[in-house]
C-alpha cells in the first residue's frame, strides 16, 4: 500500500548526521531504542541492546554508540539510570529517515469501510462513525473537521413533530441526511408543510443550496411566490437553519486514551488544555492549516505543531477531498509522542480516502 505523507526537512545537521554518523550499527542500536520506546515507553539499556543485536556486540560497545547519539542530541536519558529515550529530534529523524511505514490488512480496510458507510446517515454521524473506528483501530483521540454542507440536494421534506416544532429532512445526492429541528407557529396546518416543500423541492432538487438560496430569498422578498404567509415562513426558516454553509464543525473521539500515558497532575492539564484549545475556531483553523500545508499525510511530534507544545503529544492528520478534488476538511489523529507511527499513517491515509467518497 502507498502512503503519501510528508517529510519535514532535517536541517543540515541532521542531514550530515544521518548520512555520516549513524553507520549500520549506529542505526540499527537507534531502531531498537526507537522502537522500544513506542512499544514499552521505558527507557533501554545497553545491555538489552546487545542481547537483541545477533552479531556479537558487547553492551560496552553499545554504550559508547549509545553516547554518540546522545551527544548527537538524538538521546537523552530521564534520570540517573543507563538507559535511554529518543527526543524529539530523534523521533523526526527516525520518521523521516529510516522508518518504513506498514500496510493495512484486508480486515483493517473492511472495519474501515463497514463502519463509515453512508447509507441512512446524516454527515455527522458518518464521520462520527468514522472517528470513533480510527480511534479504536489507532488506540489515540481520532479527530474529524467536518466539511461544509454544499453538496447536491436530492429531497428535502419537512416533517410536522408537534405543537409549535418540524423537522427539516435534506437528502444529499451521495445518500446522506442531514436534519434540522424549525419552530413553527402552534397550529399551523398540513397543507403549508406540503406547500413549502413542492416550493423548495421545485428548486432545490439537483442543486446545492448555496447555488439557489440568494434566488429563493429575493423571489419571496419581491412576493413573486403563491406561498401563504405561514408556509413562506416554513421556507425562510429552513433556509435558516443551514446558516449559509459557511462553517464547520471538530469532531474528537477517544479523548480518554490520551490519558494512558499521563503519570503526573500537570500532564493531565496539560490534556484537558489542549481539547480546550482544539475546540476554539482558532484551534480547529490551525489543524486544517496544518493540513492543507502539504500534500499527504502530515505528521507533527511534540512543540513541531504550536497546538502540542506542552501536551506532550503527536498528531498525525491528512486532508480529505471531495469528489471535485478540492480539500473540504481533515481526520487525524492526535496521541502520545511514541505512538506508533509507521501503523497510523496509512490508517489515517485509507479513513480519509473513505470519507472522501462519502462526502461527495
Amino acid at each position: 500500500m502507498n502512503v503519501d505523507y510528508n517529510k519535514h526537512s532535517l536541517g543540515s545537521e541532521l542531514k550530515d548526521l544521518a548520512i555520516n554518523l549513524l553507520n549500520e550499527r549506529s542505526r540499527e542500536v537507534f531502531r531498537r531504542i526507537v522502537d522500544a520506546y513506542v512499544e514499552t515507553g521505558e527507557p533501554v539499556g545497553s545491555r538489552t541492546i546487545a542481547r537483541q543485536i545477533e552479531s556479537r556486540v558487547s553492551p560496552a560497545t553499545i554504550r559508547n554508540v549509545m553516547a554518540d547519539l546522545e551527544e548527537a542530541g538524538l538521546l537523552y536519558s530521564p534520570h540517573t539510570s543507563a538507559g535511554r529515550l529518543p527526543t524529539i529530534s530523534g523521533l523526526r529523524l527516525f520518521v523521516d529517515a529510516f522508518m518504513e511505514v506498514g500496510a493495512l490488512s484486508d480486515n483493517e480496510r473492511d472495519n474501515i469501510e463497514s463502519q463509515c458507510a453512508a447509507a441512512g446517515k446524516s454527515v455527522e454521524q458518518a464521520l462520527e462513525e468514522a472517528t470513533s473506528t480510527l480511534s479504536g483501530l489507532s488506540q489515540c483521540a481520532g479527530l474529524v473537521l467536518a466539511p461544509k454542507v454544499d453538496s447536491a440536494l436530492k429531497h428535502i421534506e419537512f416533517v410536522n413533530l408537534g405543537p409549535g416544532r418540524v423537522l427539516v429532512v435534506m437528502v444529499i445526492s451521495n445518500g446522506l441526511v442531514e436534519n434540522r429541528i424549525i419552530e413553527v407557529p402552534v397550529g399551523m396546518p398540513t397543507t403549508s408543510l406540503v406547500e413549502a416543500n413542492n416550493y423548495l423541492s421545485a428548486r432545490l432538487a439537483g442543486k446545492t443550496l448555496e447555488e439557489t438560496r440568494g434566488e429563493i430569498l429575493a423571489e419571496i422578498e419581491q412576493h413573486k411566490t403563491r406561498l401563504d404567509s405561514l408556509a413562506t415562513n416554513v421556507v425562510e426558516a429552513g433556509l435558516a437553519t443551514w446558516g449559509g454553509g459557511d462553517t464547520q464543525s471538530l469532531i474528537i473521539r477517544g479523548q480518554s486514551k490520551l490519558l494512558n500515558d499521563i503519570t503526573a497532575v500537570e500532564e493531565l492539564e496539560h490534556i484537558r488544555q489542549l481539547f480546550e484549545m482544539l475546540e476554539t475556531k482558532e484551534g480547529y483553523l490551525r489543524l486544517i492549516e496544518a493540513a492543507q500545508s502539504a500534500e499527504g499525510v502530515q505528521i507533527f511530534i511534540g512543540a513541531e505543531n504550536q497546538l502540542f507544545g506542552h501536551a506532550g503529544c503527536s498528531m498525525v492528520i491528512t486532508p480529505y477531498a471531495n469528489s471535485e478534488e478540492k480539500i473540504v476538511g481533515a481526520i487525524g489523529v492526535i496521541g502520545p509522542t511514541r505512538m506508533n507511527y509507521a501503523r497510523i499513517i496509512p490508517l489515517v491515509d485509507y479513513t480519509a480516502k473513505v470519507i472522501g467518497r462519502i462526502v461527495g
